[in-house]
């Protein structure tokens, strides 16, 4: 009688199935209900960063969908990002529409204009659409300077904050909830997305696209969808940031957050759902990381007292950019899995 490992799947619907064993399930369950009642007996600075990582995940799962399923390297997420966080800006704050309105808009907004920058950028690879893609970014970073009437220039727009069924959201604990609901949702969205048609068209480009085209797989088509999407995830990013925050500022979105939002998907593992999720909640504590070492290198050496700044967190996205690619390629993700198999057959080695 032949025996059945505990691993052994029937069909490919099990196989792809989000939760496989029932304790991935129990310990899903543990986390949701830590985080539901983390405002009830967390530090309101926890609560704060917590908000920021779920909007970082949102930004990063759109890129990883564009560089690490699709390989099409981009240093322009932070420009879209930046539209979708002026658009609600503007459409709250200036015009008064309603906020589902003002999300769904941003979305779209930053979608149909990386859409049209998908279709002149269908030719480029590697260094060259890493330079195009960042040029456009330079551009609109100019724009929201510059177009003053529209985007208030250098002194940015204020936020109202968001109000759902007449239950205004006016805290970060408040914010928390409807920040977990959304981030899980896109999650979700992207998870399902990833794994239907579009989604291994999306890794056969990646992976060749010349034998992709050869089978069947419309490039034109899919790069630019892959553009689409990522820029549309990346506009609900922004507004999430835009309701979190309150104020919006051309500073707050500079090519140097697209650099960050790239550490992102890298440390955590590039074509990985988990990964994006990984990747940003370590890149947001990565500073709090830094700030806290600093203190306790000036409790030890007064002369460094003061001498903290904004380029060590620069400085160490770089830095934490070359190691991953040189002795983690698969990421924070890559590791996880190690660990998750060590203890699946423990004690056995094999």
């Amino acid at each position: 009688m032949a025996l059945r490992s505990k691993t052994f799947r029937e069909s490919y619907y099990e196989d792809i199935k989000l939760f496989q064993t029932i304790w991935s399930r129990f310990w899903m369950a543990i986390f949701c209900v830590i985080l539901a009642t983390l405002p009830l007996w967390g530090n309101p600075y926890i609560v704060f960063l917590i908000n920021l990582s779920c909007i970082a995940v949102v930004a990063a799962l759109g890129l990883n969908l564009l560089v690490g399923y699709t390989g099409q390297i981009s240093i322009a997420h932070a420009a879209f990002v930046a539209i979708g966080a002026y658009t609600t800006a503007i459409l709250s704050s200036k015009v008064g529409l309603p906020f589902w309105f003002c999300l769904l808009a941003s979305g779209v907004l930053s979608g149909a204009i990386g859409c049209a920058l998908g279709f002149p950028c269908l030719r480029l690879k590697g260094l060259y659409l890493a330079m195009a893609t960042m040029s456009f970014s330079v551009v609109v970073e100019h724009v929201l300077i510059t177009w003053e009437k529209v985007t208030g220039g250098v002194r940015g727009i204020h936020v109202q904050k968001i109000s759902i069924f007449g239950f205004p959201l006016d805290s970060d604990n408040k914010i928390l909830y409807f920040l977990l609901i959304l981030t899980a949702l896109m999650i979700l969205g992207i998870k399902n997305l990833v794994r239907t048609r579009v989604g291994r068209a999306f890794i056969a480009i990646r992976d060749r696209d010349i034998a992709a085209e050869v089978i069947g797989v419309n490039i034109t088509v899919y790069k630019v969808m892959a553009f689409t999407i990522s820029s549309f995830v990346a506009g609900i990013s922004g507004a999430m940031y835009a309701y979190t925050m309150g104020y919006v500022h051309p500073e707050h979105f500079t090519v140097l957050l697209s650099i960050q939002y790239l550490a992102m998907i890298i440390v955590g593992g590039l074509g990985t759902i988990l990964g994006s999720v990984f990747g940003a909640v370590f890149i947001v504590l990565v500073p709090e990381m830094i700030k806290a070492l600093f203190r306790f290198l000036a409790f030890l050496i007064p002369v460094l007292k003061g001498k903290y700044s904004e380029e060590w967190n620069i400085a160490t996205f770089g830095l934490l950019i070359i190691l991953f690619l040189i002795f983690e390629a698969e990421g924070l993700n890559g590791i996880w899995r190690r660990i998750k198999n060590s203890f699946k057959n423990w004690p056995f080695t094999y």
